[in-house]
């Protein structure tokens, strides 16, 4: 195995329904509630939520590598991402994620999904789901193939 760069580490208690959080330096302390769509009172994040911030995060750290590595200036690279909760046929679960990305200095339309795509096989969370759950991209409203 590689070695790794960063591991974080965190500790959960009670679950989904009426959890707690928080990361082992402390910087991050979350109630976990299921989502009143679902049925829940709310009042606290889920798993869901915070897979769509840290896949938004990674996904523009992704961005500004391939951008340098291009010589190119990403700007102020901003994402809007969703993460769906989907049933499978088998009675499971799984997720589907969509990630808006916009380039605002970048003008050119192909040149803004290029750097998406690029980014895509760059970055973390993109590498350890592919295959495995849907992800759907656009750069600056244009879909990425």
């Amino acid at each position: 195995m590689a070695k790794a760069l960063y591991t974080a580490q965190a500790h959960v208690t009670g679950g989904r329904i009426a959890g707690h959080g928080r990361t082992s330096d402390g910087v991050l302390e979350v109630d976990l509630r299921l989502p009143k769509e679902m049925g829940g009172q709310g009042g606290g994040t889920n798993p869901e939520e915070l897979f769509a911030v840290g896949y938004a995060a990674c996904f523009e750290g992704a961005l500004g590598t391939v951008a340098r590595r291009n010589k190119q200036e990403a700007g102020d690279v901003a994402i809007d991402s969703k993460v769906s909760l989907i049933t499978t046929e088998e009675r499971g679960f799984t997720i589907a994620v969509e990630l808006d990305v916009s380039l605002p200095s970048i003008e050119d339309p192909a040149e803004a999904v290029e750097l998406v795509r690029a980014a895509h096989k760059v970055c973390p969370y993109s590498n350890a789901t592919r295959g495995n759950i849907d992800v759907a991209l656009s750069a600056n409203g244009q879909p990425v193939e």
